[in-house]
């Protein structure tokens, strides 16, 4: 893969992957709510399910959504399901102090809590799949071995990306403090679960095109 067509990629997903949305928005309110290390879980199953996608994608998957309107509808009304549900339980979610939150490790404060909210959060997007599927071949050389390019591309998405969700988790950790009050705790959650309710709706609007 010659040089300035790797860069042209890792200038494309560093703006791509910085864009606000779902994933990011869950890094950011856990890193708030539990503190950059407790987060990690939630960027784990984040990341584990855009990995899934990414396999998925290349074995044919995001090719039979492109051109399955019902399949792909299908999975878009489950993820947007998914993603009203979550916003309407952090809307309601009582202002928890973030102190106590950080200390409680458990049912669904725990690490694979964390982790499952993160996995399935990601997995609600049935874009993803046709956005790899569409963006990795435009870097790919045809007349070069498909698998050592995969594998570049692969690993400089999922640096990148994960060094977007440390950046909005980290970024969320930082204003713990601030937010470390009832009233603004409960701005958190409304704003967070409207967020959410809002990319729910957003992914019901969403075409395969």
């Amino acid at each position: 893969m010659p040089l300035h067509t790797w860069l042209m990629f890792i200038t494309t997903m560093f703006f791509v992957s910085a864009t606000p949305g779902p994933n990011m928005l869950l890094a950011m309110t856990h890193g708030i709510h539990y503190g950059v290390r407790r987060t990690l879980m939630t960027c784990f199953g984040l990341m584990s399910a855009l990995g899934l996608l990414m396999l998925a994608s290349v074995a044919g998957l995001g090719a039979v959504l492109a051109t399955s309107e019902v399949l792909f509808s299908a999975i878009k009304y489950a993820g947007a399901v998914y993603l009203v549900y979550l916003g309407v339980k952090t809307w309601r979610s009582p202002p928890q102090p973030v102190a106590e939150l950080r200390e409680d490790a458990t049912g669904q404060h725990g690490p694979w809590a964390l982790f499952r909210r993160g996995f399935l959060v990601a997995m609600s997007n049935p874009k993803a799949l046709i956005f790899f599927a569409a963006l990795f071949p435009q870097f790919m050389d045809t007349h070069q071995p498909q698998g050592p390019q995969l594998a570049i591309l692969a690993a400089s998405f999922f640096v990148i990306e994960s060094s977007w969700q440390l950046t909005y988790a980290s970024s969320g950790a930082r204003l713990a403090g601030w937010m470390n009050s009832a009233r603004r705790l409960k701005l958190v959650n409304r704003f967070s679960g409207g967020a959410f309710v809002g990319a729910g709706v957003l992914l019901t609007s969403l075409s395969r095109q």
